[in-house]
């Protein structure tokens, strides 16, 4: 198999383009990558980005919503979109040949929505019925609490998804200025994986392109603020929800790789710390497991599980008991190899699709202004230590956590 081969480019009056060559690929993948979500609504409704990310399915001035998913689907592809706190993405996908229509009707979408006000309405209610869907789910609303705990004060504590009030509050009018200031950005990224190199994406790209692009807008940055917040929600449940997160530094910092090799050693495996302890050897919970979310300025380690609440305090100790004991011992013999093998392989098993090349090249490309090749980040997980490891969790153990509890 050829090896892939990672291009990237400015446009000329346009967006940044990203091209993962895959000369055996029967396949393609393109997205469009906005560098807007729900970090980005400060002074619109909570639910702005993810609302325009549902609108722009819903029509163009040359596609009704049935016409732009009939083109994909009577092709044999697929479309498809998702809205985090930073990032907005379209994605396409199907046989190599579709990459002219994908690049068409995405780009129809992106650029030329035409935001029909009884689709509005329709949609209106839609994302009532998601908010009430993860809102009804203790396992689902426990991320938003710990989000409000954490980030409190900040757009980042945002619901992705806003409120049954906000959303109400969203119109025509506050969807388009929201698209316009933020869909034009010099800084979009379109990625496309399989067999083609970046002048023939860039040919079949450039007619479709907006004739306008704006500058960039600065974030509005994170700053904690001291102790984390404790906050709690009563429910008819017999089960317990609980979420722990701390502060940590952001995508940039060369700590973010033996921060992830710390999440994965407590919380990501069969073998990790807190699952053995809390789930094989205590009995107190059926689901552990922690995570770690990095953006621009900042980011987040958190635990989550759901117990029996008589085991609460027990499992808090444990919880607690093994970030110390990383932090004052760090990993035990073997166990920060085997947590390399597992980052490692499972960023092997990743790269089997064309849609893992094409967000792999969107997302370096945005976040870091260049394509680095897999092995890179791989050889650099390889470097980690174990005082690498032991000196995050000791920043961690030195901050008050956010925690959040359904019970």
């Amino acid at each position: 198999m050829k090896p892939v081969i990672y291009q990237h480019e400015r446009l000329e009056h346009g967006p940044l383009l990203a091209v993962a060559n895959l000369p055996d690929s029967e396949c393609v993948a393109l997205n469009i990558t906005i560098p807007a979500g729900s970090r980005d609504e400060t002074h619109v409704p909570e639910g702005m980005a993810h609302f325009l990310e549902h609108m722009v399915f819903k029509g163009t001035a040359r596609r009704s919503a049935r016409e732009l998913s009939l083109a994909i689907e009577n092709a044999g592809g697929q479309i498809n979109a998702c809205t985090s706190e930073d990032q907005t993405v379209y994605e396409g996908r199907g046989e190599a040949e579709l990459l002219p229509l994908l690049i068409d009707v995405i780009g129809d979408m992106v650029w030329h929505a035409g935001f029909p006000e009884a689709e509005i309405e329709v949609e209106r209610e839609v994302i009532g019925e998601e908010i009430t869907m993860y809102r009804e789910s203790p396992s689902d609303h426990i991320g938003d609490m710990i989000s409000a705990a954490l980030w409190a004060g900040h757009p980042l504590g945002h619901a992705i998804s806003g409120s049954h009030e906000s959303i109400a509050r969203i119109n025509r009018e506050t969807l388009r200025s929201f698209r316009d200031r933020h869909h034009f950005h010099e800084d979009v990224v379109i990625a496309v994986a399989g067999p083609f190199d970046l002048e023939t994406v860039r040919r079949e790209l450039l007619p479709h392109l907006p004739g306008r692009v704006t500058p960039a807008q600065p974030i509005q940055k994170f700053y904690p603020n001291g102790k984390g917040r404790h906050v709690t929600e009563k429910r008819d449940t017999e089960q317990l929800q609980l979420a722990l997160a701390w502060h940590t530094c952001g995508r940039h910092d060369e700590d973010r790789h033996a921060l992830r090799l710390l999440s994965m050693i407590l919380g990501e495996s069969a073998t990790s710390r807190l699952f053995i302890e809390l789930r094989e050897e205590r009995g107190l919970c059926y689901q552990i497991s922690s995570d770690v979310t990095l953006f621009d300025d900042t980011g987040a380690f958190e635990i989550s599980a759901g117990l029996d609440p008589q085991g609460r305090d027990e499992a808090l100790a444990c919880i607690h008991r093994e970030l110390h004991g990383l932090a004052k011992h760090g990993p035990q013999t073997g166990e920060l190899e085997r947590a390399k093998r597992l980052m490692i392989a499972q960023s092997k098993l990743g790269f089997e699709t064309t849609s893992a090349h094409a967000a792999w090249a969107g997302e370096c490309l945005m976040d870091f202004g260049r394509i680095p090749l897999p092995i890179e980040w791989r050889e650099r997980i390889a470097q980690v230590t174990d005082a690498d490891v032991q000196g995050i969790a000791d920043q961690l153990i030195h901050q008050s956590p956010a925690m959040a509890e359904i019970s």
